[in-house]
């Protein structure tokens, strides 16, 4: 059996997200990162600053929500809020877990974040990573990337925690708990040798048959 999903749980900064975009194109693999919080927004039938409130770091993908996306993504995760439901963290995350359930049965996918290293962490054919980067490295990659004067450390900070509390709110874990990955790295100054190193480990790493 290979390897069928990976995971990637990323630090602020670390240039995760790039990363698994990296091996997502290398392999031909789909990408779900912004994709995921498009899908919930689309079924859910709620504005989709009211979705961002609970996603687990804002990002820019607000302005890039495409609606033929969210509606496919939702659609084949078998997703539909019925008329009047309340939407709240607790639905988010229920809606999150039937799309990565989802987009393992389909496989051939690179999921980014949203407890995806915990909702898929029994399946054998699932491959969970975490990229981590020195604190240097990383303020130098949001300066590129934040808003003129913004206090980048402390967005670090911020993100960050709001990373390791959704994984402890929602599903009981510690984000850098190394038992729920199988690599955990850092990408240091380097993404792309990151993601040949991220490749490379899940072609050598034997998957690990149900007992």
């Amino acid at each position: 059996m290979k390897y069928r999903v990976l995971t990637v749980n990323r630090e602020f900064g670390s240039g995760g997200g790039r990363i698994a975009q990296t091996i997502a194109k290398e392999l031909g693999w789909k990408l779900l990162d912004r994709e995921i919080i498009d899908a919930i927004a689309y079924a859910a039938h709620v504005d989709s600053s009211h979705v961002s409130k609970y996603d687990e770091h804002v990002g820019s993908w607000l302005r890039r929500i495409n609606q033929q996306a969210m509606r496919s993504a939702a659609l084949a995760a078998g997703l539909e809020l019925r008329e009047g439901s309340v939407f709240d963290a607790e639905e988010m995350v229920k809606l999150t877990r039937k799309i990565v359930d989802e987009a393992h049965h389909e496989g051939n996918c690179v999921i980014v974040g949203r407890g995806a290293q915990c909702i898929l962490q029994h399946k054998p054919d699932a491959y969970h990573v975490f990229v981590y980067a020195p604190l240097k490295e990383r303020i130098i990659r949001l300066r590129a990337r934040l808003e003129k004067g913004a206090n980048v450390e402390q967005r670090i900070r911020t993100v960050d925690g709001e990373r390791a509390k959704y994984l402890q709110e929602y599903f009981g874990k510690n984000w850098c708990n190394l038992h729920l990955y199988d690599l955990m790295l850092s990408s240091g100054e380097d993404e792309e040798a990151t993601a040949r190193i991220i490749l490379n480990a899940m072609k050598e790493h034997p998957v690990a048959v149900a007992g």
